[in-house]
């Protein structure tokens, strides 16, 4: 997946914001001040971490080859995408808006509404 189509992907969920508090090198993208993905824009091929259910992340590492434990992550709550384009556009954007629905789903009514959120608990 092109990295500008991701990061447009990711940025295009209500209420995330983008934020490199790691360095100009890793893009973290946040709802409600919680992460939901982080892009190691150095990497080549690039990878993406997501936040996942514990039995798809399972399922989606035997089944794609480029999808991994995730890196500096709870291995169990978390993959990495290796963007090698062995995992279909498709597919990425799925896990993506998965990864969000997770993160949005257990924040606090006051983060909901501290990211304009107020009245939703999942969107994609």
């Amino acid at each position: 997946m092109n990295l500008e189509i991701l990061r447009q992907h990711l940025l295009n969920k209500k209420g995330a914001v983008e934020d490199f508090p790691f360095g100009p090198e890793t893009l973290v993208c946040k709802v409600g001040g919680k992460m939901f993905a982080l892009v190691a824009l150095h990497e080549s091929p690039p990878w993406l971490n997501l936040k996942c259910d514990p039995d798809k992340a399972e399922a989606q590492r035997i089944f794609y080859t480029a999808v991994r434990p995730g890196y500096h992550m709870n291995k169990r709550h978390w993959n990495t995408l290796v963007l090698d384009g062995t995992i279909p556009d498709e597919e990425v954007r799925a896990m993506v808006d998965e990864s969000y629905a997770l993160v949005l789903q257990n924040l606090s009514k006051a983060a909901r509404e501290a990211a304009g959120l107020a009245a939703e608990k999942e969107s994609t």
